[in-house]
């Protein structure tokens, strides 16, 4: 029994292992001029992103929702102005950078500035990889079994971490290149300050060969 049990538990571990699902919720205050709030998540190129935000109803608020990347050029995948209710946004990662969910809550100018605090309730799930497939869906088009549906999964979650270990041993062998080609700089370095110094050595024997010789000082 328990050799039976031990396939299950590792599979079960797997799982557990490689979710990659996120659930928040939060108050996000409004203004007129707000600063975006971002949520981050890791992504790989290539993977498909589920962005399920569901906002809390606010008199005089307007929400506005971006996703970007951590990259340089600050990628925008989705910009989209004055959402309300549940939403739900499909994305797919075009860069091996963070992807973020930000939220901007602007409040209308024919609000009087009384002192009061307003804010809406955001409810974000982000669902990244094999978590953010359908699979209730491919179950019902291609009548797969529960079994069939489950094995399915496990396969998506398998062939996601066997991408992320190729992705991290291409970096690995990235920076494994980058340190072989420091070192090779490095030596480079050394041996041409070790030949500057003796050529700069020699050269002042020379000179005070010389200067010694028109002072009379030696043969």
């Amino acid at each position: 029994m328990g050799a039976r049990a031990l396939p299950l538990l590792l599979v079960a571990l797997l799982v557990c292992l490689s979710q990659s699902v996120l659930a928040i919720k939060f108050n996000l205050p409004a203004s007129r001029y707000p600063p975006a709030k971002c949520v981050w998540n890791a992504a790989h190129p290539g993977a498909l992103v589920i962005i399920t935000a569901n906002v809390g109803p606010g008199e005089g608020q307007r929400l506005d929702i971006e996703v970007i990347d951590s990259s340089e050029h600050k990628n925008v995948y989705l910009s989209k102005k004055d959402i309300n209710g549940e939403k739900r946004f499909a994305i797919t990662a075009h860069a091996e950078e963070d992807i973020g969910v930000c939220f901007r809550n602007y409040l209308d100018t024919s609000v009087p500035n009384d002192g009061k605090t307003r804010s809406r309730v955001v409810d974000l799930d982000v669902d990244i990889g094999a978590d953010a497939v359908d699979y209730n869906a491919i179950a019902n088009q291609e009548s797969l079994s529960a079994l069939e549906t489950e094995m399915r999964k496990l396969e998506g979650i398998v062939k996601e971490i066997v991408d992320e270990m190729e992705y991290l041993k291409a970096r690995e062998e990235r920076f494994q290149a980058t340190n072989m080609s420091t070192n090779r700089r490095v030596k480079n370095f050394a041996w041409f300050t070790i030949a500057s110094l003796i050529g700069l050595g020699v050269w002042q024997i020379f000179h005070l060969r010389a200067f010694f010789k028109r002072k009379y000082l030696i043969d």
